[in-house]
């Protein structure tokens, strides 16, 4: 294996883990952001009040997501899977 394969391996592998962290990663930061404004303009600092709604969002998010992530996990593996036979030579 060349270390052009390496590098190709390695930025597969980290855009598959930009892709599907992207969607989950997006929607906590927003909810955040929501809570947070609403926080700072009724002057209540619970910190619950922020972890239960972007742990609620999260779960939401993958639960409509999951499926395409895992479709998407599993296409890469067996991208991963047919490349071996060319490293070894």
């Amino acid at each position: 294996m060349s270390i052009g394969q390496a590098v190709s391996i390695m930025r597969g592998g980290i855009f598959e883990i930009l892709i599907l962290s992207a969607p989950v990663l997006l929607v906590a930061m927003v909810v955040g952001l929501i809570i947070s404004i609403l926080q700072a303009t009724t002057s209540i600092q619970e910190q619950t009040l922020t972890f239960v709604p972007k742990i609620a969002a999260i779960m939401l998010v993958l639960a409509l997501l999951g499926g395409w992530m895992f479709s998407s996990l599993a296409d890469y593996t067996r991208q991963l899977f047919g490349m071996i036979p060319d490293m070894v030579k």
